[in-house]
């Protein structure tokens, strides 16, 4: 269930940024926070969506109330 909200969220993500926007994003994104941090699942966990997501993954309602745009915060 937990596995299927944090998808939820990403497909939001998406959502606002017309999906080939959000992978261009992500894979820019994760590539400076490789280069700052040398380490693959440290750059990988520090992604804004990612950092959202994991942030979210209990709270079942979250979809429901998340403002557009809410992975910003996670930056």
């Amino acid at each position: 269930m937990i596995l299927l909200n944090l998808e939820r969220i990403h497909i939001a993500q998406q959502k606002e940024l017309l999906v080939l926007f959000f992978y261009i994003w992500y894979v820019v994104e994760f590539l400076i926070r490789l280069i700052i941090s040398k380490d693959y699942n440290t750059a990988y966990m520090n992604v804004s969506f990612e950092r959202e997501a994991y942030c979210n993954e209990t709270n079942f309602e979250y979809i429901k109330k998340r403002p557009r745009w809410a992975f910003l915060k996670f930056i």
